[in-house]
């Protein structure tokens, strides 16, 4: 009976983001033309979701009961009145409590979403793996509580307040309470088999010395798209929306000197993204700590660029990323090609168009010069004999970039880039091979 009525609750607000979605109003604060075209974005990205009309009102806080003073609320209330076609409201803040949510919607007649539910139900429409629904499923953990206070305070209205559930000892409230927490418990522990299973196959390619480069950026900024300029993978399939990308993915790649390196897509950042998403993606983005090096990739066409970097720095140093790949990471300004002669204002950043790719030799020139620094390879090249075991050892162990034979002696000159590891060995197996340090 219990199960049957989790279900019910679940279903519930799958049915609410579903249906309620032909016409939405918007209201913003401060910053407000960009921040409501970052909100009709959001919409947009929701297949059969209709922006019908907007306005920028100042909100008080949004933790409060009313969220507007009484004269914006009135304007608000008559403007939503004359708008028939309207079917829901999107309050563009962050979160809203149970309370404002049921209140607006008994005032207005619609739905009432805010930043989270939104979010949210962009993430489980474009959830793929098993990982990514889990993790959205934790997500929707806080909104089910909220949803609950709502329902069981509807019943107490009806009844009269709450009741026993018959012979158990305890009441709605509390049924459902302990139901949402042995759901959350096994969406948790289902998580930390994946993370264990997930460190297997870190550790996997720790041992065969791929490096691995984590590409970051805001949502939309083209992370995808320059991932797959760098690797040259067909398979990848760029979207012009924000949140194309919830899924650690992990792609191939050659830097110039053809060494072989690790390309990870990660979920894109939003100002404001509610705490409860970003907890619980974390168990995600914890594989960007174990990266070797971080790439920024910025937007540099939208005019809020520097916000949306500074939006980015934050969650990494609230996810303790180590400082060393603070340090180090790569910025990238993405998309000069629709700004005339850009040049970057930043030390160091690398200016490229990933879409048509200028400027992606430089970046791999860069990305190759920051992986030998901190990964400690080295490029070397060695003097073997043809007739011993040296150079298959190093197709073995190193990663070769150039043979120069001369049969006259029987030997070969062979340009390597070699870990300190493989390098230490290589020593030790042939102690008598001749080696030229650049």
């Amino acid at each position: 009976q219990y199960e049957e009525k989790e279900d019910h609750v679940i279903g519930n607000l799958s049915k609410v983001m579903m249906v309620y979605y032909n016409l939405f109003f918007f209201f913003c604060v401060p910053k407000a033309e960009l921040q409501i075209a970052e909100a009709i974005a959001l919409v947009n990205t929701l297949q059969n979701w209709t922006v019908l009309d907007k306005i920028i009102i100042p909100t008080k806080n949004p933790d409060k009961k009313f969220v507007f003073g009484k004269g914006n609320f009135q304007v608000l209330t008559e403007k939503i009145k004359k708008l028939p076609r309207v079917t829901a409201v999107f309050l563009n803040v962050e979160r809203i409590s149970s309370l404002t949510k049921k209140e607006l919607e008994d005032a207005w007649g619609v739905k009432v979403f805010d930043r989270y539910t939104i979010v949210l139900h962009i993430f489980r429409c474009n959830a793929r793996t098993k990982e990514a629904k889990l993790q959205i499923a934790l997500a929707e953990i806080p909104l089910l509580r909220s949803n609950l206070k709502n329902e069981v305070s509807q019943l107490d209205q009806q009844r009269g307040g709450s009741r026993y559930i018959m012979g158990s000892g305890e009441t709605f409230m509390e049924t459902q309470n302990r139901i949402l927490k042995e759901k959350e418990l096994k969406i948790r522990n289902a998580l930390e088999k994946l993370r264990r299973k997930r460190s297997l196959l870190r550790n996997q390619r720790r041992k065969r010395e791929f490096p691995i480069i984590s590409v970051m950026g805001y949502t939309n900024c083209g992370k995808t798209t320059l991932i797959k300029a760098l690797t040259g993978e067909a398979g990848l399939q760029p979207r012009d929306q924000l949140f194309a990308t919830l899924d650690i993915t992990a792609h191939a790649g050659y830097l110039p000197s053809h060494m072989a390196v690790i390309y990870v897509d990660t979920i894109g950042f939003l100002t404001d993204l509610p705490h409860n998403l970003v907890e619980s993606f974390s168990a995600t983005l914890e594989e960007v700590a174990y990266s070797d090096l971080i790439v920024h990739v910025r937007d540099i066409t939208h005019p809020e660029t520097i916000l949306q970097k500074a939006t980015v720095l934050s969650v990494l140093k609230n996810l303790n990323i180590p400082s060393h790949l603070l340090d180090s990471m790569v910025e990238v300004h993405n998309k000069v090609d629709l700004i005339e002669r850009y040049k970057p204002t930043e030390e160091n950043a690398v200016a490229i168009s990933a879409l048509h790719g200028h400027g992606l030799e430089e970046l791999k020139e860069e990305i190759e010069k920051k992986i030998l620094t901190v990964t400690g390879k080295k490029i070397l090249t060695v003097n073997i004999h043809l007739e011993g075991a040296q150079l298959s050892w190093l197709y073995k162990e190193a990663t070769v970039q150039e043979v120069e034979v001369m049969p006259e002696d029987g030997t070969a000159r062979v340009k390597v880039i070699i870990s300190n590891s493989a390098f230490g060995k290589y020593k030790n197996l042939f102690p008598n091979s001749t080696i030229f340090m650049p």
